[in-house]
């Protein structure tokens, strides 16, 4: 696989919210449920804050990018936060100079 290849499938995670215990382990088990692979977490806490940021591959997975979306979304709510994702190449172009 190449490098352009291996990123084909990778998306971004985004998760907002105040913190409390549990949130990257709720964020986590979906992904790992639907076979997603974490590449990469940054997270801090600014005041009482959550501010996460994952990057994370599909490549193995069997649910949509928009099935994901969903069931991030209702984990987010069961936590208290706003989760979402996105492809990587949506974010770049979203976030491009």
């Amino acid at each position: 696989m190449t490098a352009g290849e291996a990123k084909k499938n990778r998306i971004i995670v985004t998760v907002l919210g105040p913190d409390r215990v549990g949130i990257i382990a709720g964020v986590a088990q979906v992904l790992a449920d639907n076979n997603i692979n974490i590449l990469d977490i940054s997270q801090t806490i600014l005041q009482e804050f959550l501010v996460m940021i994952m990057i994370a591959d599909m490549e193995m997975s069997r649910v949509s990018l928009g099935t994901l979306k969903e069931l991030l979304a209702a984990r987010g709510a069961e936590l208290g936060v706003r989760i979402d994702a996105m492809h990587e190449d949506a974010f770049r172009f979203m976030h491009r100079i």
